[in-house]
């Protein structure tokens, strides 16, 4: 995948020889340091970016042959960006809703009882229940991140895709949302959930796989167990990596 580099007047590779397949019930990892090309990537698997060469096929169809506003409808996507298209005054109960009617502005009239039920079902779900009432605004980034996570799980999508939610977050924060992510991955088994990070201290215990990119290349891909190990994160990070794991969370230092 190229994009063009408006400094240099040159075309820049992003992405380079990628295969790789999610699966239904899967939850992936996908790390690498700045600048990988991990965000260019899930914005493909979103469908809001398409690839130069090649061919991506999500939920059973073909991006360039395909609807990609029906198909956008089965994913779920938040990124760092996605909190910045809501009105401050919207309450955290009415973010979630709507992602019922996948608007930025709140239409309570549209909504039926089984979507109210639904976001209240999220809100507990996600931890959220006790602020649902507060303004958005007024939230802290991890309660907002947790907010918008539940948004997109409203129209129940087949696949989920979080870019860096971590980031930012204090220990408190951080140790709430990936309590969060665990009891989603529980709640909704068939649920494809794929989690960008820089830091294997935000995955959430129950990632099954992991993909490893460095300069827009895949280092290596396949089930966490196997794939998170330290020769392979010493490669892809370009350090030597000790990799560790306790009650089911990874984490790694430089040796």
């Amino acid at each position: 995948m190229w994009r063009w580099h408006a400094a240099s007047g040159t075309r820049v590779q992003i992405l380079s020889e990628i295969h790789w397949e999610v699966r239904s019930g899967d939850c992936w990892a996908l790390l690498g340091p700045n600048g990988a090309g991990k965000t260019t990537l899930l914005t493909v698997a979103a469908a809001v970016e398409f690839p130069s060469s090649g061919t991506v096929e999500i939920l059973g169809r073909t991006l360039g042959e395909t609807d990609v506003f029906r198909l956008r409808e089965e994913i779920g996507f938040v990124d760092s960006r996605a909190g910045r298209r809501f009105a401050p005054r919207l309450s955290v109960r009415e973010i979630v809703r709507t992602g019922a009617t996948q608007t930025i502005g709140y239409f309570e009239e549209r909504l039926t009882g089984t979507e109210l039920e639904r976001a209240d079902e999220l809100l507990a779900l996600l931890g959220l229940g006790a602020i649902a009432r507060r303004r958005f605004a007024d939230c802290s980034h991890g309660e907002r991140t947790r907010c918008l996570i539940a948004r997109a799980l409203m129209p129940r999508p087949r696949l989920l895709l979080l870019d860096e939610p971590g980031s930012g977050l204090d220990l408190s924060g951080r140790e709430t949302l990936l309590g969060a992510l665990d009891r989603l991955v529980a709640d909704d088994p068939l649920l494809a959930l794929v989690t960008t990070t820089h830091h294997l201290e935000e995955l959430p215990a129950t990632t099954t796989h992991a993909l490893l990119l460095a300069s827009g290349r895949v280092v290596a891909t396949g089930p966490a167990d196997s794939t998170l190990t330290d020769g392979l994160l010493s490669t892809c990070f370009g350090l030597p990596v000790v990799v560790g794991r306790a009650n089911g969370r990874w984490q790694a230092v430089a040796s």
